[in-house]
């Protein structure tokens, strides 16, 4: 009788479970890199709906500062060049009132107030989904209003992930 011949032995180095294996790896990794990009996309949005909030709020206030002012026009006291002192309380993440050259020194994810330009700024902490891109990724923002309407107009035409920021 003739023998069968035998099957040929698996390779000690490569196994079809090994290749089964590496293509699970591959697979998750690659969900891994998706998955991380949403993140940090969903972060992003999170800051620019947080940065428009206060946005908000600054000028609300000014607005409100501005029909007090028309009250009361003697009242000294109405008069701040800092529309972050007329908030209550103040934001937690107010820096305070830094130059617009020195605003590399404060953390990001920070407010602050530039005196000499009557400027808001905002120091990002994803400054990667900003356009055009800036080199110590803030955005800044004139206060106005001397006679006219009270505003906070942008200085550039500022794009957070691909939406203007007015």
């Amino acid at each position: 009788m003739a023998r069968a011949p035998a099957p040929p032995l698996p390779s000690p180095l490569w196994s079809r479970r090994l290749t089964e294996w590496c293509l699970v790896a591959l697979i998750l990794l690659g969900l891994g890199f998706a998955f991380e990009r949403e993140i940090r996309s969903l972060q992003a949005q999170g800051e620019r709906v947080f940065a428009l909030s206060t946005l908000a709020s600054l000028r609300t206030t000014l607005v409100l500062n501005r029909l007090a002012r028309q009250v009361r026009p003697n009242d000294r006291d109405l008069v701040v060049k800092n529309p972050f002192l007329l908030l209550e309380p103040l934001p937690s993440n107010y820096a305070g009132e830094v130059p617009m050259r020195d605003v590399h020194r404060v953390p990001p994810g920070s407010w602050v107030f530039d005196p000499d330009c009557l400027c808001v700024g905002y120091r990002l902490l994803y400054p990667e989904w900003l356009e055009p891109a800036q080199d110590v990724g803030a955005i800044w923002y004139r206060v106005g209003g001397g006679a006219g309407p009270a505003s906070l107009s942008p200085l550039a035409d500022y794009r957070w992930l691909g939406t203007h920021l007015n």
